[in-house]
């Protein structure tokens, strides 16, 4: 750990200050290795480290504010979205000519940008409002809770994990401006009837924007290699929008997305200008002002040295590493998968009888492998993610054993068993009765800032996801605003 009062008033070397990075470096997720199957995307491709760091290296104080002052960060920009267009449909000699995008800080910002497009092309409508799956990102709850849009979601099928067409057509209203749909789903990996919902939305005039930041440069390389995508990208009549991240399936370093429109008239209302004041005239195309072209150079570095037969080839490796994650679940008494998968997710739950998959999560953590809890929702059970990279498939033969050894730990211990008090509480608590006392007193029950694990959180965290399990997403949200909010804080003490 670092003193956090010792930062400023003392100067030290540049070896120091680095070392105190890799220091505290050690203390994280391994971002490398294939064993953690969350929040990171490595392909696993020896020297492209290096290359994206000198690519970073080389525009990291370049500023994005003004492409004409930096035309280096506007041709690699214009390249990144003609290399993204063309991988989803579009370009010369397709049905989708002329699409235009702009570059992103990742997905969040993306789908934010595609709301605030789709609500200020249509000025006229007083109470905007944007149609969902329950299974679409969380970034379109938070694109209409900062842009003041309402929010319409249509359940998904607990069988197909896929909303019903008929249904998200029925919920587009007057006031609708933007239909959403995925490819794939984050949480499940399964792809929506895109052309269906696309359909719909052009029916009653709407915007259809397709949210591909997580699929969007592996499903087309996946069709390619034979495997049955359905249609999701430009090729598809109705599709107006899409956005991918490069930081994904394109292995870029993070933070890069693009948000492609099929034309520059439906891009316009994106961009945001200002003269009226005595300062530069203000015009961005993204939400941020400046930006660090270290990200761009870097991806634009990323996707120059893989190109279209280096992604087609880790596509192969990956498709592979899933089939055999797949296999690995298929074959453990206790585990079913949520969906066949047609992605780059292995999703699974537990059967009647099976183990606790909060347990099972810090089993397998204990083991070295790192995987994404998802809590239970609106009748579909808790489960367990893993997003599968390149990086992945040497590590798959030794996945398996592991899992069924940590099953079987996960059976022997048992279920967690919430404190009667602490279930008690959650049980009648709303997010509104919350008092500071009643945070720190739950995050005290629960070991959270107490330093009994590695840093502020508990070694396993079986009881805290069990908690959040039972309670209401509304309370889940107050809980993690407030756990979260502990540990976001620094250690004031004296200067001296």
């Amino acid at each position: 750990m670092i003193d956090e009062n010792r930062v400023l008033p003392s100067g030290v070397a540049a070896d120091v200050a680095l070392a105190e990075v890799r220091g505290l470096r050690a203390g994280d997720r391994p971002t490398h290795g294939g064993r953690l199957f969350a929040y990171v995307y490595d392909p696993a491709v020896p020297g492209l480290d290096e290359l994206t760091a000198a690519a970073h290296r080389e525009s990291a104080h370049v500023n994005g504010l003004d492409p004409t002052a930096f035309p280096s960060l506007l041709a690699m920009e214009n390249a990144l979205v003609a290399a993204a267009g063309r991988v989803l449909g579009a370009g010369p000699g397709t049905t989708a000519p002329d699409v235009v995008g702009s570059v992103t800080s990742g997905g969040t910002e993306s789908l934010i940008l595609a709301v605030k497009t789709a609500r200020d092309a249509h000025p006229e409508i007083a109470a905007p409002r944007i149609v969902v799956p329950s299974s679409a990102h969380a970034a379109f709850a938070k694109a209409a809770h900062y842009l003041r849009v309402a929010l319409d979601v249509v359940p998904v099928s607990p069988d197909t994990l896929r909303p019903d067409p008929a249904a998200m057509a029925a919920a587009i209203r007057p006031e609708t401006v933007l239909v959403a749909c995925s490819a794939p789903s984050y949480a499940h990996g399964v792809v929506d009837p895109v052309a269906e919902i696309a359909a719909a939305a052009a029916e009653a005039g709407v915007r259809c924007h397709v949210d591909a930041c997580f699929g969007g440069w592996t499903l087309p390389y996946l069709r390619r290699l034979g495997e049955p995508v359905p249609p999701f990208d430009f090729a598809v009549p109705g599709v107006t929008s899409i956005s991918v991240d490069l930081h994904k399936y394109a292995y870029a370093p993070k933070g890069v997305s693009v948000l492609l429109h099929r034309d520059a008239t439906l891009r316009a209302p994106q961009y945001f200008a200002y003269a009226d004041w005595p300062g530069y005239t203000m015009i961005n195309p993204v939400i941020a002002s400046t930006r660090s072209g270290g990200p761009i150079a870097a991806a634009y570095a990323t996707v120059r040295h893989l190109g279209d037969d280096g992604y087609l080839r880790l596509a192969a490796v990956t498709r592979d590493a899933v089939a055999g994650l797949a296999d690995a679940v298929r074959a453990v008494d206790g585990l079913r998968l949520m969906a066949e998968p047609e992605s780059t997710v292995v999703c699974f739950t537990a059967t009647a009888g099976g183990p606790d998959l909060f347990v099972l999560v810090d089993e397998l953590t204990a083991r070295g492998w790192h995987t994404q809890p998802q809590l239970s929702y609106a009748g579909l059970p808790a489960s367990v993610h893993l997003t599968v990279t390149a990086a992945v498939a040497p590590r798959v033969a030794e996945f398996g054993p592991d899992l069924a050894e940590a099953v079987a730990a996960a059976l022997a211990a048992g279920p967690v068993r919430l404190p009667a008090e602490l279930a008690a509480l959650v049980g009648a608590l709303t997010p509104e009765a919350l008092t500071p006392e009643l945070v720190l007193g739950l995050a005290a029950a629960l070991g959270l800032g107490s330093g009994s694990g590695t840093g502020p959180l508990p070694e396993r965290m079986a009881l805290v996801n069990t908690l959040l399990d039972v309670a209401p997403p509304s309370l889940r949200e107050r809980l993690l605003v407030e756990f979260v909010g502990l540990l976001q804080r620094p250690a004031w003490g004296s200067d001296g």
